[in-house]
C-alpha cells in the first residue's frame, strides 16, 4: 500500500497531532483556524472620558514632540520613511530556503551540507552548488540586494508582484532565536519606530489584528504607549471608514458644511470644558492637558474631513494602481484572497502617509505538516504581499522599510518531497534555533549602501550575526541572537541609521535603556548608510 502525502490547501487550518487543540487567539491564528474579524473605531466624547483619556504620556511633554495644545494637525511635516511589519504567525521558515544565512563571514560563508539539510535544502540545491541554468551559476538570487535562494517561494512571490526592484532595494538578515508557537515573543517594533519620529496624517499605528501590537507577536513592554495603540485595519472598509462622520452625511451634502459643524462642536466643547472641574491631581497642568485633549478630538475630526472629504480616496480597492488591469492585483484575486485585501489596506494607509507604521499579520505559518507544499504555498503568498508593498512604493515613488519576522521556526529531518519539479526537505517540526528575521529597504533614489568597513569586513553588514555550521543560530554573535527585545532594538537602530540619526539612539527621550552597547559597538549592528532619499532631501 502507498501512503498518501498530506497536503493542506492555502487557507486550510493546520491540525498537528503533536500540538494540543488550539484554544487561545494566537494558537488559532498561527494554525490558520482564525483570520480575524473587523472592528470599526469611532470617536465620541464618552469614549474620551474613559480611563485612557487620563493616561496622558509624559513623553508628549518633551520638546521633540508637538504639544497637545496644537492638536498635532501638522504631525506629518518632515515625514520619515514609512514602515511596515509582516508578522508570520506560527513559526515560518526564513533562513536557508528563503533568505540565505551563512557563517561569520556573511551570507556567502557556506554552512555544512547537514546544516543546509536542516534548513530544507538537499545537496542538489545547496546555495552555492553549480547551477548552469542560473545567471549566478548557483542557487542564489540578489535581485533584492539581500541574497535569497533562487528556488525560494517567498522570493518568487515578491518578484511576481514587484517589478523594477534591482538597484532600488537592499536588505539584511538577522539570525536570532525566538520561542515557537507563542505570541509572547516581543518582536513588534512599531512603538519604537513611532518614538524614532515616524508620524501619520490621521493616525499613528495600524495593525491587522486587534491587539496591543497590531499583530500576533507582542511589542516590548517598555515601548508600549497606550496613547497610540494600533487601530485595527484588515479590509478596505476599515480604511475608508477612518473618515466616516456617520449621520452627518445624511443631513448635509457639502463636506464644508460638515467641517463647519465639527468646528462649532469644538467651540461649544471649549466653552463647556471651561466650566468643568476634572478633579485631577494637579489642576494647574493636568487639568488643562485633559481639556486640550478633549477639545482637540473635535478639531482633528474636522481637519481630517477637510483633508480627506472623500472616503473613497482611502479605499485600496478603488485605487487603480492597486486593483485593476494595470494594478498590482487583478480584481478577481483581490476579491478572492482576504490576505491580499488585508495587505493592501495597511500598505495604502502607511505608504500614502495616512498612518505612520503598520503591521500585517498572516496566519497559518505553523506549517510543519509532514509535507513541503503547504509551507511553499504560504511562503509564496507572504512573498506576494511583501512584493505588493514594494511595488506600491515604487509606483508612488515613496521610500519604504519592510520588516519580516515569525515566532520561532521549523526544521527538516532530511526527508524529501518534489515541489514544482525540485526535491526539497519536508518540514518535520518546530526548531527555534533556525530562526531569523530580515528587513528590506526600497528607495526610489537608489538602494541604500552597505556599511562595509574595509576588506576585513566583506559584506558582513548584509547579515547581522551568523549561524553555526549545523544551521543553529550562534547566540553569542550579536545581542539580538538570543534576545527578541534586542532584535527590536536592532531594527529601530537600523531605521534611525537610514535617517542619519543613529547617534541619537541612546539619548534621553529615545532609547536610553537600549541593550546594544556603546556607539562604537553598535556600528556592527547597522546594515546601511543613510538612505539616498534622505541624503538628497527627498524625505526627512
Amino acid at each position: 500500500m502507498r501512503k498518501r502525502s498530506r497536503f493542506y490547501r492555502l487557507d486550510d487550518a493546520l491540525k498537528h497531532p503533536d500540538h494540543r487543540r488550539p484554544l487561545s487567539r494566537r494558537e488559532l491564528i498561527s494554525q490558520g483556524f482564525r483570520a480575524g474579524g473587523a472592528t470599526l473605531l469611532g470617536t465620541s466624547l464618552f469614549s474620551l472620558l474613559g480611563p485612557r483619556a487620563h493616561a496622558i504620556s509624559p513623553d508628549l511633554l518633551d520638546s521633540k514632540f508637538t504639544p497637545y495644545t496644537s492638536c498635532d494637525l501638522g504631525a506629518v511635516a518632515g515625514r520619515k520613511i514609512p514602515f511596515i511589519c509582516f508578522d508570520l504567525a506560527g513559526g515560518a521558515n526564513i533562513a536557508g530556503s528563503n533568505v540565505i544565512v551563512g557563517g561569520p563571514g556573511g551570507q556567502r560563508d557556506a554552512l555544512s551540507t547537514a546544516g543546509y539539510r536542516k534548513l530544507g535544502l538537499p545537496p542538489d540545491i545547496l546555495p552555492f552548488a553549480n547551477n548552469p541554468a542560473s545567471l549566478s551559476m548557483d542557487f542564489t538570487d540578489d535581485t533584492l540586494g539581500l541574497l535569497f535562494h533562487s528556488e525560494s517561494a517567498m522570493l518568487r512571490g515578491i518578484l511576481e508582484k514587484a517589478s523594477g526592484m534591482r538597484g532600488f532595494v537592499n536588505g539584511a538578515v538577522i539570525p536570532g532565536r525566538s520561542d515557537n508557537d507563542t505570541g509572547n515573543n516581543p518582536h513588534n517594533p512599531m512603538y519604537g519606530i513611532y518614538r524614532a519620529g515616524l508620524r501619520g496624517q490621521i493616525l499613528q499605528l495600524v495593525g491587522s489584528e486587534n491587539s496591543v501590537s497590531g499583530g500576533n507577536s507582542m511589542a516590548p513592554a517598555m515601548l508600549i504607549d497606550p496613547e497610540i495603540r494600533p487601530t485595527k485595519i484588515d479590509r478596505p472598509s476599515d480604511a475608508s471608514g477612518l473618515v466616516d462622520v456617520g449621520d452627518l452625511k445624511l443631513l448635509l451634502d457639502d463636506a464644508e458644511d460638515i467641517v463647519s459643524v465639527l468646528e462649532s462642536m469644538k467651540r461649544i466643547t471649549d466653552f463647556k470644558l471651561d466650566l468643568v472641574n476634572t478633579l485631577v491631581s494637579d489642576p494647574s497642568t493636568e487639568d488643562q492637558r485633559l481639556k486640550d485633549r478633549l477639545s482637540c478630538e473635535y478639531l482633528r475630526s474636522a481637519d481630517t474631513l477637510e483633508k480627506f472629504s472623500d472616503p473613497d480616496a482611502l479605499d485600496p480597492s478603488l485605487d487603480p494602481e492597486i486593483v485593476g488591469p494595470a494594478g498590482i492585483f487583478s480584481s478577481a484575486e483581490f476579491d478572492s484572497d482576504r490576505e491580499f485585501s488585508k495587505a493592501a489596506s495597511v500598505m495604502k494607509l502607511v505608504i500614502d502617509g495616512i498612518a505612520g507604521a503598520g503591521t500585517i499579520e498572516m496566519g497559518g505559518y505553523d506549517y510543519h505538516t509532514g509535507d513541503r507544499r503547504t509551507g511553499e504555498a504560504r511562503d509564496l503568498r507572504a512573498g506576494q504581499c511583501i512584493g505588493a508593498c514594494l511595488d506600491y512604493a515604487r509606483r508612488t515613488q515613496t521610500p519604504l522599510m519592510l520588516y519580516v519576522f515569525s515566532d520561532g521556526s521549523v526544521a527538516s529531518d532530511g526527508s524529501l518531497e518534489m515541489v514544482n519539479g525540485i526535491e526539497k526537505g519536508v518540514w518535520s517540526g518546530d526548531n527555534s534555533s533556525t530562526a531569523s528575521s530580515f528587513f528590506l529597504v526600497y528607495d526610489p533614489a537608489g538602494s541604500p549602501l552597505l556599511l562595509d568597513e574595509g576588506p576585513s569586513d566583506p559584506m558582513q553588514h548584509q547579515q547581522l550575526g551568523w549561524m553555526r555550521a549545523d544551521a543553529s543560530v550562534e547566540t553569542a554573535a550579536t545581542p539580538a541572537a538570543n534576545n527578541v527585545n534586542l532584535m527590536v532594538d536592532t531594527i529601530i537602530l537600523n531605521y534611525m541609521a537610514l535617517h542619519g540619526q543613529e547617534g541619537l539612539f541612546d539619548t534621553a527621550g529615545f532609547f536610553p535603556g537600549q541593550g546594544l552597547g556603546s556607539a562604537s559597538n553598535r556600528q556592527r549592528y547597522i546594515a546601511f548608510r543613510q538612505a539616498p532619499s534622505i541624503s538628497a532631501g527627498m524625505i526627512a
